[in-house]
């Protein structure tokens, strides 16, 4: 072995192998020529390598061989010594620009020739015979007329060279000149001595013969060459084993039939001279082969080789199947058979056989060494073979070279280890962008690595990639904080934000708090970032009412805040007040009194609209899920008055009885109290006002016509409920509302009201519900109107008409017509 610089050579027998430095030629482009007698390079490609004898081989994590036969197209050979000069390429770029040449010439002495010499190689098969040769076989004699008519008419003008070749196969023989066949792919060479064919795998003639079950590619040949004023003709057959590898136990068996057809045609006894075996071309002792449990059999018809699955020799690479990644063991193993027979003496057949075990999965380890007191994600991840590379990494979706991946918080570092192999190690800081941070329990806080690596292979190009998801939990969470407080008429909450928070949502009652519903209950919601304010009125739907008594009203607010995804509960925050009787009594000048009752949370099944005053024909004139309010005089209603020296007392009871039993359940008492005497002083000042007068005139009215649920008038449908659905005769509730102006001395008149089927309001069909301000006398159902009292919502109530409908739909026919039904009125001049 030669060492000279990033190459060094070995003579291997009739072959030549320069190794190429792996480290030295790592990550470039390489370009092969082989430098003939003259000094002109031949480019190396494909088709020239398995024409002329020359095998490029990139194995073993990157390593780089060139081998040459010993009778190459431009191998010079003298007296056994063949010489063999190659020039290489080497380029950072594919177009090969600012490329250095690296020229490298070796001579190797092979010798003694046998008479017959195979050579199967992995891109093609060779066979050279001596020119004094025994006579053809008996099957090729009958053969002889017929090939020596198709080769003569050409004799005259052949050269002392090989000039043609007759194929022979089971449907026909083929001639072919030199010129044709070296155009079709065939190598030839003659030296004093010996004629060479060449043959590709690819080769046209080539046929696939079997022989103990293992399939063999072969060729029979008759190849003509002239000496002097002879033309002579020997027999060029050649055969390579093209399976015959089977993997059982670990183990890789390889099994070489002796003395196949093809070569063996014409001889009748066989003698076995040599059986010898190794790897890389090296030959192994019995002993070598025993050290790595090797074994070499030759039997009677074979030869066999077994080899375990990852012993010395061979070499595991990394193989991508699926986008799975594994390993395949890879052995380069060549068998020399010599053997005598009473035709051709001695014949010397060495087989190259590259073999690789089928592809086994191999699972990858991802080992969470993160730092959390350092506050540093660190993954390791591997072991890989060395021809892997991490090219790239999937960070939330997008695909991050790694030396950019800096810029993302990432580092990633390579680690080898003593065996050849490697591991990959990612680091990223707890507060990088992309790691995923989540309230996991108590103060903890689950941080998520969640990359993909992107990894190729050399030389093959695969791709494959490992995703890799690393939690680790941190005890750094700080949750929200809350302090509450009640002013006269309304709960606050002041909410500190933690660290945990920022994606969990408010709810109330399992009612979400969104910025459009916090609008339609006149509620307060606002969020600066570090805090959030949540204000709720003390009478709502949302307020729980636990007791009254004469210190007041106690109530509850309860807040849960919950996982924006999952929507789990995450805190519970309560804040319980009491409030003012005040808040629910009104005791008017005029006599008139304003009670409102609320449910109180141990009597869950207690219907507010159920709930009466003492005289149980009074009823509520507004109703809420929670609340009733009733509006009445104090000479009504079963009030009972009581009087001392200076005050008046009117008390009642708002009541709650269960069906069929007279004992009430609830039981809110209340007192309206009122001065018997008491002077006020009033400035007056008389003047002389005209008489009033109503003129004319013209203004913009704003008017709304609303659907609303239920009959309490206490929530419309929305804009996106229509169109609502109702079935037949079921009651619609519609209230008309003068928006603007406020005025309190303007009372609403409706004049005509009318069902529709289309947006148009002259369209037909159509029909009246309300006629100059009254119910249509030809309804089957007649319109009721309901009493519009003042409520909290309620401050004018003569700016308000409400009325019921029952649910109808347009005949055609006896045909029901199943078009949408639109409401319209038209609005009367209201009075002043």
């Amino acid at each position: 072995m030669f060492n000279t610089g990033p190459m060094s050579s070995e003579c291997l027998g009739n072959l030549l192998r320069i190794t190429l430095s792996a480290e030295y030629f790592k990550d470039k482009y390489l370009s092969f020529s082989v430098v003939d007698q003259s000094g002109i390079a031949w480019e190396i490609d494909e088709t020239m390598a398995s024409q002329c004898g020359y095998t490029v081989t990139y194995s073993n994590w990157s390593k780089i061989e060139f081998r040459a036969s010993a009778l190459s197209c431009h191998s010079h050979l003298e007296k056994d010594v063949f010489v063999v000069t190659i020039q290489i390429k080497a380029s950072h770029t594919p177009d090969m620009k600012n490329a250095t040449t690296h020229l490298k010439s070796a001579s190797c002495y092979y010798g003694p020739w046998s008479p017959r010499e195979l050579v199967c190689e992995s891109n093609y098969m060779e066979v050279s015979v001596r020119r004094e040769v025994p006579q053809t076989a008996k099957d090729f004699i009958q053969d002889e007329p017929e090939d020596w008519t198709l080769a003569f008419p050409e004799a005259k003008a052949g050269k002392a060279s090989v000039w043609q070749i007759v194929f022979h196969q089971p449907e026909e023989k083929k001639a072919l000149l030199v010129s044709d066949a070296w155009s079709a792919g065939y190598g030839f060479n003659t030296t004093d001595t010996r004629v060479l064919l060449r043959i590709p795998y690819t080769a046209e003639q080539i046929q696939l013969v079997e022989d103990q079950g293992i399939t063999f590619s072969a060729v029979r040949s008759s190849t003509f060459y002239k000496q002097q004023w002879m033309i002579l003709m020997v027999d060029t057959a050649v055969a390579c084993p093209v399976d015959g590898v089977d993997y059982t136990n670990k183990t890789i068996i390889w099994t070489v039939p002796k003395y196949i057809q093809p070569l063996s045609t014409g001889a009748t006894s066989f003698k076995d001279v040599l059986v010898e075996a190794g790897v890389d071309l090296h030959k192994l002792s019995a002993k070598e082969m025993a050290s790595r449990k090797y074994v070499l059999s030759n039997d009677l018809n074979a030869i066999t080789m077994k080899i375990p699955i990852g012993a010395e020799g061979g070499y595991y690479k990394t193989s991508v199947s699926s986008g799975q990644h594994g390993a395949k063991y890879t052995i380069n193993l060549f068998l020399e058979h010599q053997w005598e027979d009473n035709k051709w003496g001695l014949t010397k057949h060495t087989i190259i056989k590259e073999i690789e075990t089928p592809f086994e999965q191999v699972e990858l380890a991802i080992t969470n060494n993160s730092n959390l007191s350092a506050r540093l994600m660190n993954v390791t991840v591997g072991t890989f073979l060395p021809d892997v590379e991490l090219v790239n990494l999937t960070i939330e979706g997008a695909a991050v070279a790694v030396p950019e991946a800096v810029q993302h918080g990432y580092l990633t570092y390579e680690i080898r280890y003593a065996n050849g192999s490697k591991a990959y190690i990612i680091q990223a800081p707890l507060d990088a962008p992309s790691i995923k941070k989540e309230y996991a329990r108590a103060d903890m806080r689950a941080y998520t690595l969640n990359v993909t690596l992107a990894f190729i292979t050399h030389p093959t190009s695969e791709t494959f990639a490992v995703p890799v998801i690393i939690v680790s939990a941190v005890k750094d969470a700080v949750l929200p904080s809350v302090k509450g407080f009640c002013d006269g008429r309304n709960f606050h909450l002041i909410i500190t934000h933690g660290n945990v928070d920022q994606n969990w949502l408010p709810f109330i009652s399992d009612w979400h708090m969104t910025p459009e519903a916090v609008q339609k209950y006149n509620y307060s919601l606002r969020d600066n970032g570090t805090h959030l304010e949540i204000s709720v009125p003390f009478l709502s739907s949302h307020v729980n009412y636990e007791d009254f008594h004469t210190s007041g009203i106690k109530a509850s607010l309860h807040l849960t805040l919950k996982d924006g995804i999952t929507l789990a509960n995450r805190r519970d925050f309560s804040i319980s007040c009491r409030f003012s009787p005040s808040e629910l009594i009104q005791c008017l000048p005029n006599g008139t009194v304003v009670i409102t009752a609320v449910k109180l949370v141990g009597l869950a099944d207690l219907d507010t609209s159920l709930l009466v005053l003492r005289d149980r024909r009074c009823k509520p004139s507004l109703v809420t899920e929670k609340t009733a309010t009733f509006k009445f005089s104090v000479n009504t209603c079963g009030t009972s008055r009581k009087f001392n020296s200076t005050t008046m007392a009117y008390e009642n009871d708002v009541l709650y009885f269960r069906p069929g039993n007279d004992t009430p359940v609830y039981q809110l008492k209340f007192v309206c109290w009122y001065a018997i005497k008491q002077t006020v002083d009033v400035q007056y000042e008389s003047k002389k006002n005209p008489p009033p007068s109503i003129k004319p005139g013209f203004g913009s009215l704003a008017l709304s016509l609303k659907l609303f649920k239920e009959k309490s008038y206490s929530e419309p449908y929305q804009e996106l409920e229509y169109p609502v659905v109702k079935y037949l005769r079921e009651a619609l509730y519609f209230e008309v509302e003068l928006l603007q102006p406020k005025d309190v001395r303007l009372e609403l008149n409706l004049d005509d009201c009318w069902a529709t089927n289309s947006q148009s309001q002259d369209s037909i069909p159509q029909w009246p519900i309300l006629i100059n301000g009254c119910e249509n006398s030809k309804d089957s159902y007649r319109t009721v109107f309901h009493e519009v009292s003042y409520s909290l919502r309620v401050k004018f109530p003569q700016h308000l008409k409400r009325f019921e409908v029952k649910m109808f739909t347009f005949v055609q026919g006896t045909t029901l017509l199943q078009e949408q039904v639109r409401c319209l009125c038209a609005v009367g001049s209201p009075n002043i």
